[in-house]
C-alpha cells in the first residue's frame, strides 16, 4: 500500500484567520515536505466554500493549486479527492487535465466523482439537481473525458454532455492517458461507473472492516463486464478524526488498511493544524506501520 496526503486549502477550516499570502505560502511548504518525507502523492479537494461550516474564510481553487504544488514539486502523483462533474464542462476538464499532465512532467491523476456540497452548487449558480441526474451527468463527463484523452478528435453524444469533432492537444504525457480515479462509495451506479471508465475506485470514510465486507462488490462490478477485477485499482479517504492523534492507534489502523492489499491510503493530517510537525509525525507512524519511503510512503 502506498500513502498519499491532502495538503491545505482552506476547505475544513485550516486557515480559518489566516492572511490569504501566508496561507499560500504554508500550502506550498507543506507540498514540499510532504515530497521530501516520502509519501507517494498529494490531492486536494475541489471546493469553493469551507465545511462544515459555510464561513467567509479561505478555500483556494483546486486546478490552480495543483499547478502551483507541480512546480514546487518532482516526484509525487498529483491530484484531486475529487472533481466534482458538475462544475466544468468535462471537455474543458479533459483539456485541463491534460495540459496539468504536461505540467508535472506525467504525474497528474484525474479524481472524479458527482459532487454533493447543495449550498456550493446553489450559490454558484449551478442549481442543485437530483441524486441520479448528478449521477447521469458524472457519466456523460466520463465519457466526454475518455474520448477527449483518447487519440484523435473527440466525439459523443450524451444527455447532460457532447463533444462534436473536438481536439484536444496535447493529450497529456502518461501512456495510454492519465489515470482516471472515480470516486464514491455507491455499490449500484458510481462503482459500476469506476468499473467501466476507471484505474481506479476511491471509497471515503469507509473502514478497514466495511471494506473487507466491499470487496466481493467491487470484484462483481468488473466481472459483470468481462472486466479483470485486479485492473481496477482500490484507495481510501481515510476518516480524518482517526487520523488526527500520532501514536499506536494510529499505526494499527494504517496497518489494518495495508493488510487489506488496497493500492492507496490519503489522509489529512494537517487538516487540525497546518504544520510540518504534523505530517512528518504521520511519516513516523506510517514507517511503524510498515510503510517505509522505499515502498512509496
Amino acid at each position: 500500500m502506498q500513502v498519499g496526503l491532502l495538503i491545505p486549502q482552506g476547505w475544513k477550516h485550516e486557515y480559518d484567520g489566516w492572511d490569504a499570502a501566508a496561507a499560500w505560502a504554508r500550502t506550498l511548504a507543506l507540498a514540499r515536505q510532504a515530497e521530501s518525507l516520502g509519501f507517494e502523492s498529494e490531492w486536494v479537494f475541489d471546493h469553493f466554500h469551507t465545511t462544515p461550516d459555510t464561513t467567509d474564510e479561505i478555500t483556494f481553487e483546486s486546478f490552480t493549486t495543483l499547478t502551483a504544488m507541480a512546480g514546487v514539486t518532482s516526484r509525487v502523483r498529483l491530484g484531486h479527492m475529487v472533481i466534482c462533474a458538475g462544475y466544468r464542462n468535462p471537455a474543458l476538464v479533459a483539456k485541463l487535465a491534460s495540459t496539468l499532465d504536461v505540467a508535472s512532467a506525467g504525474r497528474f491523476e484525474l479524481g472524479i466523482g458527482g459532487g454533493w456540497k447543495e449550498d456550493e452548487w446553489l450559490a454558484y449558480g449551478y442549481g442543485f439537481p437530483s441524486t441520479s441526474e448528478r449521477l447521469g451527468a458524472l457519466g456523460d463527463a466520463l465519457e466526454v473525458i475518455t474520448h477527449m484523452l483518447a487519440p484523435g478528435r473527440a466525439t459523443y453524444e450524451g444527455r447532460f454532455a457532447s463533444v462534436r469533432g473536438a481536439v484536444n492537444v496535447p493529450k497529456g504525457i502518461q501512456q495510454p492517458r492519465p489515470p482516471i480515479i472515480v470516486g464514491g462509495n455507491g455499490p449500484q451506479v458510481t462503482w459500476r461507473l469506476a468499473a467501466r471508465f476507471a484505474d481506479e475506485l476511491n471509497v471515503v470514510f469507509l473502514s478497514p472492516e466495511r471494506i473487507a465486507e466491499s470487496l466481493p462488490v467491487i470484484r462483481a462490478r468488473c466481472e459483470e463486464i468481462g472486466r479483470d477485477p485486479a485492473t481496477l485499482r482500490l484507495s481510501v479517504y481515510a476518516r480524518d478524526e482517526e487520523m488526527r492523534e500520532p501514536g499506536q492507534a494510529r499505526v494499527d489502523l494504517v496497518g489494518r488498511y495495508a493488510s487489506l492489499g488496497i493500492a492507496r491510503l490519503v489522509a489529512f493530517p494537517t487538516r487540525w493544524g497546518p504544520t510540518e510537525e504534523a505530517q512528518a509525525r504521520f511519516a513516523e507512524d506510517c514507517v511503524a506501520a510498515g510503510i517505509p519511503p522505499a515502498r512509496g510512503l
